[in-house]
C-alpha cells in the first residue's frame, strides 16, 4: 500500500484524493470523499500528503484534531523553483504553474490576506482558486522534473521538503498559540506606562516624558514625530540625520535621556499595549499567524501581532500553564557556524566544531584574545563591513580563515554582477534583489566605517529583501548577497531543525509554541522538560548533518527550562 497520497479540496467542502506511485503519478483511481478530515483520519498509513497549499488544508484538519506526518506544499515548492530558475516574483500559485505548463495566460497571484486579530477562522479561508486533483498532479509531476534540472537536485529536493515541513510547523504554532497571561501583561503596562487616559490618548508616563523633551528644547516638540525632533535638534545647533537610538544616544543635550525613554515606552505602547492585548490574546494564548519562508532569505515572518519582536519586559506575560514549563532554546552563534559549514574552511570548521564560545576561539587564533574584535570581524565578513576598522579586521580574518572569507566575497561579487546567488540547499537570491542600505544596522551590526552598533530589536531586525523594493546600487546588492548565503543557509538549517524536533516530540504532550530565526520554545509538562532538552540537541545535530553533510561543525543551543519566558535570558 502506497504511503503517499494527493488531495484537493473541492468548493462544496468535499475532497478528491488519490494514491501516488514512486514516480509521483496516480497509482489508483481518483476518489471523491465528502469530508476532508475523515478522508485523512481514515488513512493513518499515509506518511506524506501532496496538496496545493498547507494554509488551505491543514488548519481545517487541526481544528478537528487531525495531524499529518509530512506534506508536499505545491505552491511553496513553486516559489522555490521559480527562484532557482531566476524567475523570482512570477506568480507562484498552482493555477499560475498550470498555466505556464499548458502555455495559457498566467493569472496573477491573489492578494495577500491580512491577519484578523483574534479571528482564527480566517485562517481556514483558501488563498487561491480550487484546482481539480488531476490538474494539481500535472503541476506536481512537472515540479519533480524541474527538481531534476536543478543545480544540485538532491539538495533542492531536501529544501522543498524542509519548506513544506515548515508550513506544517507554522500551522501548528498558529493553532496552539503561545501561553500568555493577560493579567500579568496589564500589570506590566501599568508599571511602565502609568494610567490610561480616556479617549485613547498617550498614557501618563509618555505624556510626562513628552513634557520633559519639550522643556529641554524650550518649545513644544512631538517626540513621536522624528521630523519634529530632528528640527528641534537643528535649532539647538546639533545636526542629526534621524532619531534612531544609535545616532542620538551620544548627543550631549538634556532632551536625549527623556527622548530615548519615550521612544522605548512608545514602541511598547503601540506594538504591545492594551489594544494589542485585546486584539491578539484569547483564552490564555497569543496566536499570531506565522508564515514559513516569508522573506527571500527563508526567514519566517508573522502576518500580524508582532510576534518576532516581543520586548523582554513584555515576555513577563509569557507564563507556562500550571505544572508545565517553557523550554527556551537559543542557537549559539549560528551564522558563523553556518559560514564554517558552507565554506568548508578547515580552520573555521575546527573552531565551530566546539560547543564553546566561537568568537573567543576566533579571537585566540587571529585577534590576540580580543573577543570583541573577533566578533566584529566575523559579523563584518557576513554583513559587508569592509571599510575603516572593518577592513583591518577582515584582513586578519582572511589570513586565518581564507576559504570562509573567500566564500562570502564571491557571493558579494555575484550579487554586484547581477548573478544568481544560492544558499547551500539551493534557495536563490534574485539577481536584482534590492538590499536595503541600512541592512547592517537593522541586523544590529556596526555601520561600515563606524564603531557603533545598530538598534537590533528596536528596529526591524530582519535583513530580508522586500519584493518590489529595487536598489540600483550594485554594492548594496553585493552586501545583501554576502549575507544571503549565510542567513539563508541558516534558515534552511532551522527548517530541518523544526522538522526533526516536531518528529521527536510527536509522542509527547509537549507542544511547539514559538519560533524566531534561531530560537524555539517548547511548552511541556515539567516531567518532560529533560526529554525536550535532549530532543532539541539531537534535532540540531541531525539538522546539521542533513543540511551540510558530514562536517565537524556543531550547532549547540543555550537552553533554559523556565516558567516565565522573561527568565530565560
Amino acid at each position: 500500500m502506497t504511503d503517499r497520497w494527493a488531495l484537493a479540496p473541492a468548493e462544496d467542502g468535499g475532497v478528491e484524493i488519490a494514491p501516488l506511485g514512486p514516480d509521483g503519478l496516480p497509482a489508483g483511481p481518483v476518489r471523491r470523499e465528502d469530508d476532508l478530515a475523515r478522508a485523512v483520519r481514515e488513512r493513518p498509513h499515509v506518511s506524506r500528503w501532496v496538496w496545493r497549499s498547507t494554509a488551505e488544508v491543514y488548519p481545517r484538519l487541526l481544528a478537528t484534531g487531525v495531524r499529518v506526518e509530512r506534506c508536499y506544499d505545491i505552491e511553496d515548492a513553486e516559489t522555490l523553483l521559480l527562484g532557482h530558475e531566476g524567475r523570482y516574483g512570477e506568480p507562484r500559485s498552482a493555477a499560475a504553474a498550470l498555466a505556464r505548463l499548458r502555455g495559457t495566460p498566467v493569472p496573477p497571484d491573489p492578494p495577500q490576506r491580512a491577519a484578523e486579530p483574534g479571528a482564527q477562522s480566517s485562517l481556514f479561508e483558501p488563498r487561491g482558486a480550487h484546482l481539480p486533483l488531476a490538474d494539481l498532479l500535472d503541476v506536481y509531476a512537472e515540479q519533480q522534473r524541474r527538481h531534476d534540472r536543478a543545480e544540485h537536485p538532491d539538495r533542492m529536493r531536501l529544501l522543498t521538503a524542509a519548506e513544506s515541513a515548515g508550513t506544517l510547523v507554522a500551522a501548528e504554532l498558529n493553532h496552539t498559540g503561545l501561553p500568555w497571561r493577560a493579567d500579568v501583561h496589564r500589570e506590566v503596562l501599568h508599571d511602565l506606562l502609568g494610567e490610561r487616559y480616556p479617549g485613547g490618548g498617550e498614557p501618563r508616563r509618555l505624556a510626562e516624558l513628552a513634557d520633559e523633551v519639550s522643556a529641554a528644547f524650550g518649545r513644544r516638540v512631538r517626540p513621536d514625530l522624528p521630523a519634529d525632533v530632528v528640527k528641534a535638534f537643528a535649532q539647538a545647533g546639533i545636526k542629526v540625520r534621524s532619531t534612531r537610538r544609535w545616532e542620538i544616544q551620544s548627543v550631549d543635550h538634556p532632551a536625549v535621556k527623556p527622548l530615548l525613554e519615550y521612544k522605548k515606552l512608545y514602541r511598547i505602547w503601540v506594538a504591545h499595549g492594551w489594544g494589542w492585548l485585546q486584539d491578539w490574546v484569547r483564552e490564555g494564548r497569543f496566536r499570531p499567524e506565522f508564515l514559513a519562508g516569508g522573506t527571500v532569505t527563508g526567514r519566517w515572518v508573522t502576518n500580524g501581532g508582532g510576534a518576532l519582536q516581543i520586548p523582554k519586559v513584555i515576555r513577563r506575560a509569557v507564563i507556562a500553564d500550571p505544572g508545565w514549563r517553557l523550554v527556551v532554546a537559543d542557537a549559539d552563534q549560528m551564522e558563523p557556524r553556518v559560514l564554517a559549514a558552507i565554506s568548508r574552511d578547515p580552520g573555521l570548521m575546527e573552531v565551530a566544531g566546539r560547543e564553546t564560545d566561537l568568537y573567543q576561539s576566533v579571537s585566540d587564533r587571529a585577534f590576540s584574545g580580543d573577543r570583541a574584535q573577533a566578533k566584529l570581524a566575523v559579523l563584518g565578513a557576513v554583513y559587508g563591513q569592509t571599510s575603516g576598522d572593518g577592513l583591518k579586521n577582515l584582513a586578519a580574518l582572511r589570513r586565518r580563515f581564507p576559504k570562509a572569507v573567500a566564500y562570502v566575497d564571491e557571493a558579494a561579487r555575484a550579487g554586484e554582477e547581477g548573478r544568481l546567488v544560492r544558499t547551500w540547499l539551493g534557495r536563490t537570491c534574485p539577481p536584482a534583489a534590492g538590499a536595503r542600505e541600512d541592512a547592517a544596522e537593522e541586523a544590529g551590526i556596526p555601520e561600515p566605517g563606524g564603531s557603533g552598533t545598530g538598534t537590533g530589536a528596536e528596529e526591524d531586525g530582519d535583513t530580508a529583501w522586500v519584493p518590489g523594493y529595487a536598489s540600483t546600487n550594485a554594492r548594496a546588492r553585493g552586501r545583501f548577497a554576502r549575507n544571503f548565503v549565510v542567513q539563508g543557509s541558516a534558515a534552511d538549517w532551522a527548517l530541518l531543525l523544526l522538522a526533526a524536533l516536531r518528529q521527536r516530540t510527536a509522542d509527547m504532550a509537549a507542544e511547539l509554541v514559538f519560533f524566531q530565526h534561531d530560537e524555539v520554545i517548547v511548552h511541556c509538562p515539567a516531567e518532560e522538560a529533560d526529554a525536550v532538552v535532549t530532543a532539541i540537541r539531537e534535532a540540531a545535530e541531525l539538522a546539521g548533518r542533513l543540511t551540510f553533510g558530514e562536517t565537524p561543525v556543531r550547532f549547540p543551543f543555550t537552553t533554559a527550562v523556565v516558567e516565565c519566558y522573561a527568565d530565560a535570558k
